[in-house]
């Protein structure tokens, strides 16, 4: 305990740095008391230690304690459920809402699906770093306008975008889904007004290739196509794409190809990745299409369990950032 101020001690006081310590004084001459047991002098004692026990527990955290820990921003509270850890179940960002197979797919793989219908809602979120933005058009049509909007914004936070599709075959006339392109030309970023985007498709069908290769061309932008995923890595690092086209079938599963490719170089949250099933065009239609007698259209994208399979575990790929 510490001395109480005027007490005598038997004990000598600690001296204060740089204060020599006195000769000791003939006993004839009376010695005063020491400095620092005046109690108007009481701010002598913060220049030496503290008696052992005398000011209790050091704090171990907290503003200019032992262990300094920065104050974290509370996640923002969204209108469903209060926030959870981060990664358990992980916020991905869908639009439109996801059909009942899909919402269960996601959440048995560790998602928390929320929906964003606008710009304003993407932004509301990326404080929760969302694995994603998945644009799944099954439940309800998709403008050109909102997705580009979306596809901004998802850019700006730095979040990585997947689209699914359906490719569907019929005459001009008969087609009733609109021209590829021009969900297309909505998703690609481009490096300037004056360099059009740079798109990578991944199709092994040289009349499905060759149909969306004019599409896109027709619309101002330009394509290099490799015939696998494999390949892709390759053509990609020779011209750096903005937007990735494939065939969801070719999609390593289990194998490094291109969504690695573009993570490792920096590239996967600025680069849009369209994934398209083309399962029920028919085989013996598809010289038909080379010949320009048909053409390419949007449809729904296969519901199978081996597509919901491979979009989620697309999905899991993308979102391991």
């Amino acid at each position: 305990a510490r001395p109480h101020p005027g007490a005598q001690q038997p004990q000598p006081k600690p001296q204060a740095p740089g204060q020599a310590a006195a000769p000791p004084k003939p006993q004839a001459q009376p010695q005063p008391q020491p400095h620092l047991m005046d109690a108007g002098e009481g701010r002598a004692f913060a220049i030496s230690a503290p008696d052992e026990g005398s000011e209790g527990p050091e704090p171990l955290d907290g503003p200019n304690g032992a262990i300094e820990v920065m104050n974290r921003q509370p996640l923002p509270m969204d209108d469903e459920l209060p926030p959870e850890p981060l990664d358990n179940p992980r916020r991905l960002l869908v639009w439109p809402a996801p059909d009942v197979a899909t919402q269960q797919a996601l959440s048995d793989r560790g998602y928390r699906p929320v929906i964003v219908n606008s710009r304003e809602e993407v932004d509301a979120q990326i404080a929760a770093y969302p694995a994603a933005l998945f644009v799944d058009p099954l439940t309800g049509p998709i403008t050109r306008t909102a997705l580009q909007s979306l596809r901004q914004a998802a850019g700006a936070a730095e979040v990585p975008v997947l689209v699914t599709a359906g490719l569907g075959q019929a005459t001009r006339e008969a087609a009733y889904g609109a021209d590829p392109a021009v969900l297309l030309k909505a998703l690609a970023p481009c490096d300037s007004e004056q360099h059009p985007p740079r798109v990578l498709l991944i199709e092994q069908n040289d009349a499905i290739a060759g149909a969306l290769t004019t599409s896109l061309e027709r619309r101002g932008m330009q394509v290099a196509r490799a015939g696998a995923d494999t390949d892709a890595v390759t053509l990609a690092t020779q011209m750096r794409p903005n937007l990735v086209v494939m065939d969801l079938m070719q999609v390593r599963r289990r194998r490094a190809g291109i969504v690695d490719w573009l993570r490792a170089n920096g590239l996967l949250d600025h680069t849009p990745l369209v994934v398209y099933t083309s399962a029920d065009m028919d085989p013996a239609q598809l010289p038909r299409l080379a010949a320009g007698e048909t053409v390419l259209f949007l449809a729904e994208r296969s519901t199978s369990a081996e597509v919901q399979a491979r979009i989620v575990d697309l999905l899991a790929k993308i979102g391991t950032n």
